[in-house]
């Protein structure tokens, strides 16, 4: 092997190639010359230095941060903001150098101590419209860009090195101040230790270990972001995309957070897979992360609602609207118009769309300020297309089904992350929709168990997880509109409380709770019929759309109002309230005393604090600080059509006249009489069925009222001309 290179040295025949070194440090000199004087000159009228002023005031409390606008770098110095754009990877360390510099002056004489300046991290924050996930190709690589999402994961802080110092195991030489590229990336180490070995053995091969005492280090954490719902295409999963955040980047973000971030466009390199090491055909392919370099977390708090840009001609309208008289009717007439009737429950719908105030009280404790809501009766009365219009017309809104929803997939599930193998927590429906709307539909399709689950998020809206060694809560401040259909499909009007295969807990947790029946009228059946043909047709007349408000408008107004808006009741609407109360309560206790079984919807507390809630939302819709005694009077009756009339369903076995026990005993007696008399296949004249039981002294209109109950049910069926009874079942 003689007159052979050592494999060890390395060559080059680019005679130039120090000259162009040469020329690059000039230009990365020049740039960061220029950053300096961006921070130390730029000001906003009367000669208010933004930046310099900021980076004196953080240092001084030891933050050692900055954010800048890119706008103000553009306005200033058009082509550094280029470069900064284009190449963030290259040119953010120049500004974060000459942040340090300009630190460095402004703060100077530093007491004892604290001679050394800190490292300044730079923050970037702009203006401009974020993209979706699905529009980030290969060509996005390295450069800056911004994007929006819901954070669903977060995992724990962990330490990255940026200055590495490795030590040669055979010779005991250090490599001091090795940089390590930020984000994902590592560093490999050398496989050969250059050391001189005059005299001497040489090293053997991949000798170096790195030194954890002399390395610098900084925090990291990553984040797994989801693209935001209205954003999918109809029939897609939802695309995910890991962001790597550093320093005071870290712990900003919790999940169900809506984010905006601003950062590099990067790819780190694959894991291994396969049993033998690396996958066939992986060579040169990379998988994307974001470096963020900003965070804007979008209105943190209870009246948080979605991305949508209200202008001042907009809140000009809104005003305009608010103070017109009929703007409630307007708003409910804007609820899902191409679905026909249902005033009322969508006057509730409204309500919970705008909902009422969240208060927080002196001992800490909070009262939520959403409504729930149910709807609960027969199938095919537009249940869930009004659940899918709230999903489209809340700023911020999650559609799921009870059948195919679990507890961990409403709440929040704890999962293993597969790099560390540490626990990390990622939420569910209920978390992502944290300042709107959850809809839920075949809400009695799902588990009991899983019910239970939601108790804590409907009520207290926080979520509660105690396992795997995770203890901790997370907020779910959302409104709950579900649908369900009754225990036997249809609502059985003799059935009474039967019906409902609800526990009381779940029940008195929605404030309002509609009992929608598919009832049989000649004149309603035929306008209903004209309205689905017509808009089928769509040919719906001008007087139907007339007072309607766009979806776009729609969706603007309920954001404005919620985040500017939280009205109290005043005096008067209070003390009224209070008697109505007293009055609700007297007359459901009374109810219980006639009745030996409990109503299976108490009145207690937590209807009264919806009625409060509901009253708050109608004057939310006038943009009002206060609620009055009218709008008192309207949640009173909307309560009164919906909760307290399901309520008096556990006596609706006893309708038609047949209110005390005797009489359910009796019509009980006379259908299983009349069951033992009718074989299956057999037939009977109904005359001679109701004579035959008169004769022994049943009263007629009761033997009638069963027989019409079974004809309803399909157990009986008529024949020849109605006057012959045949059994079906």
């Amino acid at each position: 092997m003689e007159g052979f290179d050592d494999p060890g040295v390395f060559f080059s025949d680019d005679w130039n190639a120090q000259d162009r070194q040469n020329a690059g440090d000039d230009s990365r000199q020049h740039s960061k010359g220029e950053f300096r004087d961006f921070l130390r000159n730029f000001h906003e009228g009367n000669f208010n230095y933004t930046y310099r002023d900021e980076l004196k005031r953080h240092y001084n409390v030891r933050e050692y941060w900055l954010e800048v606008k890119i706008e103000d770098v553009i306005n200033t110095k058009k082509e550094l903001a280029d470069k900064l754009m284009k190449q963030p990877t290259e040119f953010l360390p120049l500004f974060e150098e000459a942040a340090k510099e300009v630190a460095d002056e402004i703060t100077r004489p530093r007491p004892e101590g604290e001679e050394e300046v800190q490292d300044i991290q730079v923050m970037l924050k702009t203006n401009w419209n974020p993209s979706s996930l699905r529009e980030l190709k290969s060509d996005n690589i390295a450069r800056l860009v911004k994007i929006s999402g819901i954070a669903i994961a977060a995992s724990t802080i962990k330490a990255k090195a940026t200055k590495i110092t490795i030590q040669c195991r055979s010779c005991q030489n250090f490599l001091n101040n090795i940089n390590v590229k930020p984000g994902l990336e590592g560093y490999a180490l050398p496989r050969k230790c250059p050391t001189d070995q005059a005299g001497r053995p040489k090293c053997p091969v991949d000798p170096f270990f790195i030194v954890p005492e002399k390395s610098e280090c900084i925090d990291f954490q990553t984040i797994k972001l989801q693209e935001v719902p209205e954003a999918v295409p109809q029939g897609e999963l939802p695309r995910h995309v890991l962001l790597f955040c550093d320093r005071y980047l870290c712990d900003r973000v919790v999940p169900g957070n809506r984010i905006t971030i601003n950062g590099v466009y990067s790819i780190k390199k694959m894991g291994a897979g396969g049993r033998g090491g690396k996958e066939k055909g992986t060579i040169g392919t990379r998988s994307p992360y974001i470096r963020v370099l900003g965070i804007q977390i979008e209105n943190i708090g209870p009246g948080r609602s979605g991305t949508v840009p209200v202008l001042a001609e907009d809140e000009e309208e809104f005003r305009a609207l608010a103070q017109s008289p009929n703007s409630y009717e307007r708003v409910a007439n804007s609820i899902a118009p191409s679905i026909f009737g249902s005033s009322d429950i969508k006057k509730a719908i409204a309500c919970l769309l705008f909902g009422g105030s969240r208060k927080r009280l002196p001992d800490g404790l909070t009262r939520r300020g959403d409504i729930n809501l149910l709807l609960l009766g027969d199938p095919g009365t537009a249940k869930s297309q009004l659940l899918k219009f709230v999903e489209n017309c809340s700023p911020i809104g999650v559609y799921t089904s009870g059948k195919g929803s679990s507890a961990a997939g409403l709440t929040a599930s704890v999962m293993r992350d597969p790099s560390t193998r540490n626990f990390v927590i990622e939420g569910g429906a209920m978390v992502l929709a944290d300042g709107g709307v959850v809809c839920i539909d075949e809400f009695d399709k799902m588990r009991e168990d899983d019910r239970v689950a939601i108790h804590e998020a409907m009520e207290q809206q926080t979520i509660s997880i105690a396992k795997a060694g995770i203890t901790t809560t997370l907020n779910s401040r959302c409104s709950v509109l579900a649908a369900a259909n009754s225990v036997f499909g249809r609502w059985d009007e003799t059935k009474g409380e039967e019906n409902i295969d609800f526990m009381p807990t779940i029940l008195s947790r929605f404030d309002m709770i509609f009992i929608v029946k598919d009832e049989h009228n000649e004149s309603r059946d035929a306008t209903l019929a004209k309205h689905v043909i017509n808009v089928h047709m769509n040919i719906l007349d001008e007087e139907e759309r007339r007072g309607e408000l766009d979806l776009n408008f729609l969706k603007k107004f309920i954001t404005y109002a919620r985040n500017n808006c939280g009205p109290r009741l005043n005096s008067a609407a209070a003390e009224k309230l209070k008697n109505r109360y007293v009055l609700m309560r007297n007359g459901a206790s009374e109810q219980e005393r006639d009745s030996t079984k409990k109503s299976s919807i108490p009145i207690t507390v937590r209807q009264l604090e919806a009625v409060v809630r509901i009253s708050e939302s109608l004057a939310k819709m006038r943009l009002a600080a206060f609620a009055t005694e009218s709008d008192v009077d309207e949640a009173l009756r909307l309560f009164q059509v919906s909760t307290l009339d399901a309520a008096m369903t556990g006596s609706l076995s006893g309708a038609e006249g047949f209110t005390t026990d005797a009489d359910q005993e009796l019509l009980s007696r006379i259908e299983k009489q009349m069951k033992r008399r009718f074989v299956i296949g057999s037939q009977a004249s109904e005359h001679a069925i109701v004579q035959d039981f008169v004769r022994q002294k049943y009263p007629e209109r009761a033997v009638q009222k069963v027989l019409n109950y079974m004809l309803r049910r399909g157990e009986l069926q008529y024949r020849m001309q109605r006057k012959m009874l045949y059994r079906v079942k």
